[in-house]
C-alpha cells in the first residue's frame, strides 16, 4: 500500500485542516492513468503534468489533475461523417 500525503499550509485554502487535500504518489498517479511510472516521469520531466517537488519525492494534487485531464479531453464531433479506415492491402 502507497503512503498518503496531506498538505498542511496551502494558501489556497486559508481555514487550514479542515481544507487539506491528500496529495497522491507517482504509483498512484500511475494507477490512476493506467499508465507506468516511468510514463508519468516523463511526463514531469517534459512538464506536462502538475505536480510537487519536495527534494526528490513528487506529489499531485488530485483536484489539479482532473483539472488537466479535463483540459485534455477531446470532444466527439457527433454531427461529423464516419471516417473510412484505409484498406493496408491496397496502400
Amino acid at each position: 500500500m502507497t503512503e498518503e500525503v496531506t498538505l498542511i499550509n496551502d494558501q489556497r485554502f486559508p481555514n487550514g485542516a479542515a481544507h487539506r487535500r491528500r496529495l497522491l504518489t507517482l504509483k498512484q498517479v500511475a494507477e490512476l492513468l493506467n499508465v507506468n511510472e516511468r510514463h508519468v516521469r516523463r511526463l514531469v520531466f517534459e512538464r506536462r503534468i502538475p505536480y510537487f517537488k519536495w527534494g526528490h519525492l513528487l506529489r499531485f494534487d488530485p483536484v489539479e489533475l482532473e483539472q488537466w485531464l479535463e483540459q485534455a479531453r477531446i470532444a466527439a464531433d457527433v454531427h461529423s461523417r464516419p471516417v473510412r479506415a484505409r484498406d493496408r492491402r491496397t496502400a
